[in-house]
């Protein structure tokens, strides 16, 4: 799979050009390699990208940066403290994240097996810090994501390529799933008449 030389974008709008550059070569797939190396180069600037993060009070936002022309969504999410996210699959959609401010929590979690109603079964846990990227598709399982300061909140950038409008959100306890809707509290760094997002909860 081609790969081209990662040049540290100095930027966030260089860094949405490099993006586009790689999704625009005409490939089902991109080097996932390649987009983790680029995002992680990136050097988070708050004030390149304050202006898309948009925080409220009982859940985490989700706001629209760039589109991609039309081969990924790229956005800010912002996490109040403490704030998590369910425990959710990305519809078979390859998914980067790159840490903006604070630190962030990913528990990964199997797949629930319908045949065994005990819950879902943990597979592992990292923090990461200000500045990493990580990568998580369908495949490698489902995930949790937490803001684990109770007194700084968490802001981070996330690729997700195809876009989707919903996913599947998972209990715990039950492994008992649905469907949620995947909306947006803003795009483009203005704020959308309806932003809320079923997929939200508080910290566990």
């Amino acid at each position: 799979m081609e790969q081209t030389k990662v040049i540290k974008p100095e930027t966030l709008d260089d860094l949405i050009k490099t993006l586009r550059k790689i999704y625009e070569r005409g490939r089902d797939k991109v080097n996932v390699k390649e987009v983790q190396s680029i995002m992680e180069a990136y050097e988070s600037k708050p004030q390149e990208w304050e202006k898309f993060a948009y925080f409220t009070e009982g859940r985490y936002t989700r706001n629209l940066v760039d589109e991609g022309n039309g081969k990924f969504n790229l956005m800010i999410l912002c996490w109040g403290k403490g704030y998590c996210s369910s425990i959710h699959d990305h519809t078979d959609a390859s998914c980067f994240m790159k840490i903006l401010q604070g630190q962030m929590k990913e528990t990964l979690f199997e797949w629930p097996d319908p045949k065994l109603p005990a819950g879902m079964v943990q597979k592992s846990q990292r923090v990461l810090l200000e500045n990493q990227c990580a990568y998580i598709e369908d495949s490698i399982g489902l995930h949790r994501m937490e803001n684990v300061s109770y007194t700084e909140n968490a802001v981070s950038l996330h690729l997700y390529s195809p876009m989707f409008k919903t996913c599947q959100t998972f209990d715990q306890h039950t492994g008992y799933r649905k469907e949620a809707d995947m909306t947006f509290w803003s795009r483009y760094g203005e704020r959308t008449p309806s932003g809320f997002q079923r997929c939200c909860c508080r910290r566990l």
